[in-house]
């Protein structure tokens, strides 16, 4: 099993970014203090208690998730904001958008007894075979010790480098195992999974993904959060929800900015759609040429589950 690529939180942001780059993921340490760790558990608690298992073996038969986080989180709206992460963001994805956005909150609660989840990648709804530019980043944030006993989640380095085809093996996977407050990202095109709970303990993740402004979210945010709460958020992270340009013109409303309508600053007139610093941060895109297609499925691959376990 490869050795885990772990950081401290004292790391630099291009140091992270460029191990990312060539292993496609990086755990880093103490992301969440005490006094955070334990707020985020008291605000998920009720949902976690109203939230009822999943119904299928994608999603997991013992494995409680829902998401909104936004809505119903301050501690997670603080983390999706939080300075490391979002330098990070600014070095994996800025390079194909002009702005980057919120793709999808979620907790992920693994009760004993829950099986492998398959190897997947989050990125496959977009239709780009692999190896492909990086179109999102996932974040997991460890609310309760991650081991290799309670789940924590499976990943492949390098696999988001692969050719489109090429299906992972159990001596090439390595496991998040990381304490509380910890947080493990990694690209899109990565294949991980989440592991099997065999202990009698529960195992909590709490999901943040970022992607490129100009695609689709994959959990609408303007639905999962009231705008009138979102209106009392701070304007970067309306921004990052969505409620602001993708690029020039891109996402207006009647012609007007999103972040004003949102805020009640619109006025009467048109909204400047084209600021030059948006221009020219368009500009500097490193715009995509696609040089061929064809069909390929969302690969989801099942590994041996006591192989993977043994190490």
């Amino acid at each position: 099993m490869p050795d885990l690529n772990t950081f401290p939180p004292t790391a630099t942001a291009s140091e992270i970014a460029a191990s990312v780059k060539e292993h496609g993921y990086a755990v880093i340490h103490d992301m969440l203090d005490a006094d955070g760790l334990a707020r985020l558990r008291s605000e998920l608690q009720p949902y976690l208690e109203a939230t009822v298992p999943g119904d299928d073996a994608f999603l997991g038969f013992r494995t409680k998730r829902f998401g909104a986080l936004m809505a119903r989180s301050e501690q997670a709206r603080e983390m999706a904001q939080h300075p490391l992460l979002l330098a990070l963001m600014d070095e994996l994805l800025l390079p194909h958008c002009a702005r980057y956005q919120i793709n999808v909150t979620d907790v992920a609660h693994l009760e004993p007894g829950e099986t492998a989840q398959v190897m997947h990648r989050d990125a496959s709804f977009y239709p780009f075979q692999n190896p492909a530019p990086l179109t999102l980043c996932a974040t997991m944030w460890a609310v309760s010790e991650f081991t290799r006993e309670n789940g924590a989640t499976w990943l492949v380095p390098g696999s988001h480098l692969w050719e489109e085809g090429r299906v992972p093996t159990e001596d090439e996977v390595v496991q998040a195992e990381m304490p509380a407050g910890s947080m493990v990202l990694y690209t899109g095109t990565v294949f991980h999974g989440g592991g099997a709970n065999l202990s009698n303990t529960m195992r909590t993740g709490c999901l943040l993904h970022y992607s490129l402004g100009w695609l689709r979210q994959e959990e609408n945010q303007y639905m999962a959060c009231p705008p009138e709460l979102a209106a009392t958020f701070p304007r970067r992270l309306q921004e990052l929800m969505g409620y602001d340009l993708a690029a020039v013109n891109l996402g207006f409303v009647d012609h007007k900015h999103p972040n004003d309508l949102l805020n009640g600053t619109a006025g009467d007139g048109p909204g400047d759609l084209g600021p030059q610093w948006l221009m020219d941060r368009d500009n500097a895109i490193e715009r995509l040429k696609v040089t061929g297609y064809g069909q390929t499925g969302r690969p989801r691959i099942r590994l041996d589950t006591d192989k993977v376990q043994g190490g």
